[in-house]
């Protein structure tokens, strides 16, 4: 520590180099409510994300404990996935669970409100609501056998569910964003799976502990000198790399030709990680627009990208698509989209890396990948490159303009219910909405 050098606080394990930091503190037993001792150790799990281990023990009575705890950064959507369970395969589908994760069963009318996060599968998810259901059977059907029986008949229910002998659907809510069910068709989509990110509400962020939008609009709306376009915004932030604190600027610009977008940036000292990100500063267009480029080049891989995030992107000739998943907006070129994507698919996906990936998953996975690097390098051309974005918020450049480019095309089309429910418009009242 003598030479100053400023490390991040979640690393990863490594038998060799790292004396890992463990902190100690005394703490209140609650069994004998005497002082035992409570230790903390910040790491990282490996294509994962940063973890708190915490262990209690206590010298008086042997009361001893331990619990994992998330500490990964809070996504800027939650996230919802809803699964149909057809078959004892997708019972052994794995599942993270994050702490502000809420589960339900639409059939029994179950719902298991918010509790520790875990790892796990959807077997082990019905596991743990019937073992959370057992506890305090034996005093119930002393103080209360009419409501310990219903209990013993709800659990027989959820206890049917593990032979799949009828589809149900599991349904997970995350208002933080960082729970996660496995795709077994990866990187194509799950048809029985779909996931949808939706914006929070005041209350949501409230439990979460961070402020909306609307607030920080007020804010900046009661300063009458401030202009966003002559002003470079610095709020403190936490790296998404190592959780180390950093700052982020951000700026509002105006791109010729398009519309306002605002750009974020932050670097971290601790383990220097520079990451940007682009979010579209205007509103939502009338109408949505996907934009189709014919590769013929090597030259079209250099053409800048808007993406924003909400826009989906599709490789038809690859079967590749991504859904409209919420991910940070990206201003870049074809090259470093294609770069982007190559990277999520490899280190962003648990389940297809590291001990958890299966050999032949991983094998689809990476090979794949390594005909994506080929797009990328130009080595594959005569594909075509979509991208799909409800909101009209995406563009790619045009190396033609002011003419038209004879190998892109634009389309602007209606949006669908389903779309204009992910958005959040349907709910929306734009006239007369002084009435009730």
């Amino acid at each position: 520590m003598g030479t100053g050098e400023q490390k991040p606080f979640f690393r990863d394990i490594n038998a060799d180099e790292y004396d890992p930091e463990v902190t100690e503190m005394e703490s209140l037993c609650f069994s004998c409510e005497k002082q035992g001792t409570t230790r903390l150790f910040l790491t990282k799990i490996p294509f994962f994300r940063e973890v708190i281990v915490s262990s209690f023990s206590c010298d008086h009575c042997g009361n001893s404990n331990a619990e994992l705890q998330s500490a990964g950064r809070i996504q800027d959507k939650g996230v919802r996935y809803s699964v149909n369970i057809l078959n004892s395969k997708d019972l052994n589908r794995q599942v993270v669970q994050a702490p502000s994760a809420t589960i339900s069963i639409p059939e029994l009318e179950f719902e298991n409100p918010a509790n520790k996060g875990g790892l796990t599968t959807v077997e082990g998810v019905i596991g743990r609501a019937i073992e959370g259901l057992s506890q305090d059977q034996v005093l119930r059907r002393i103080q209360h056998p009419e409501v310990a029986e219903k209990i013993d008949e709800f659990i027989k229910k959820l206890e049917q569910l593990k032979t799949c002998e009828t589809p149900f659907h599991i349904i997970i809510d995350d208002p933080s964003g960082n729970s996660f069910i496995e795709n077994p068709h990866a990187p194509s989509s799950d048809p029985q799976m779909k996931v949808t990110h939706y914006k929070r509400t005041r209350e949501q962020n409230d439990t979460l502990c961070i402020g909306t939008e609307e607030e920080e609009e007020e804010k900046e709306q009661m300063d009458p000198k401030f202009n966003a376009h002559d002003e470079v915004l610095v709020f403190p932030s936490n790296c998404p790399g190592c959780n180390s604190p950093c700052q982020v600027n951000m700026k509002l610009l105006a791109i010729p030709h398009f519309k306002e977008v605002v750009i974020m940036a932050s670097s971290c000292d601790a383990c220097g990680l520079r990451d940007s990100e682009v979010k579209s500063g205007g509103g939502i267009e009338p109408m949505g627009r996907k934009i189709r480029l014919k590769l013929t080049d090597v030259s079209d891989l250099s053409r800048d990208v808007l993406k924003s995030e909400t826009c989906c992107i599709n490789i038809p000739e690859l079967e590749f698509s991504t859904s409209m998943s919420g991910s940070a907006g990206k201003f870049s070129t074809l090259e470093g989209l294609l770069g982007d994507l190559i990277t999520q698919l490899k280190t962003t996906n648990p389940f297809y890396t590291g001990d958890s990936g299966q050999e032949d998953k991983l094998s689809r996975m990476t090979d794949f990948c390594d005909i994506l690097e080929k797009v990328k390098n130009g080595e594959m051309l005569d594909v075509h490159f979509e991208l799909d974005d409800p909101t009209g918020n995406s563009y790619l450049q045009n190396l033609y303009a002011p003419d038209d480019d004879p190998n892109m095309t634009i389309e602007l089309y209606e949006r669908t219910f389903e779309q204009n429910e992910d958005l959040g418009i349907n709910d929306m009242k734009t006239e007369n909405y002084e009435q009730s």
